[in-house]
């Protein structure tokens, strides 16, 4: 494989985990806090519906555990293409 070529597959595979962050972190924040909430309103958490938690903490744990996945598959990813630091 030619380096332009292993430069092209490192980046295509760094977009497609951010892209796949980014879905996760909306569907969480914005989807599960704010659109579905009313589906998700009848399930009990803490004292409150699901949808409030998800507003209000869940998102914000989801996006630490989004922040360390991140990290962990990037230096898998440097690794694999040798350009780990």
């Amino acid at each position: 494989m030619s380096d332009k070529q292993s430069s092209n597959a490192y980046w295509q595979a760094n977009i497609r985990i951010i892209w796949i962050c980014l879905v996760i972190w909306a569907l969480v924040s914005y989807g599960f806090g704010i659109l579905f909430r009313p589906m998700v309103s009848g399930i009990k958490v803490g004292g409150s519906d699901l949808g409030f938690w998800f507003a209000q903490q869940g998102s914000i744990l989801v996006f630490i555990v989004l922040i360390f996945t991140y990290a962990k598959l990037m230096n898998r990813l440097d690794r694999d293409h040798g350009v780990e630091e």
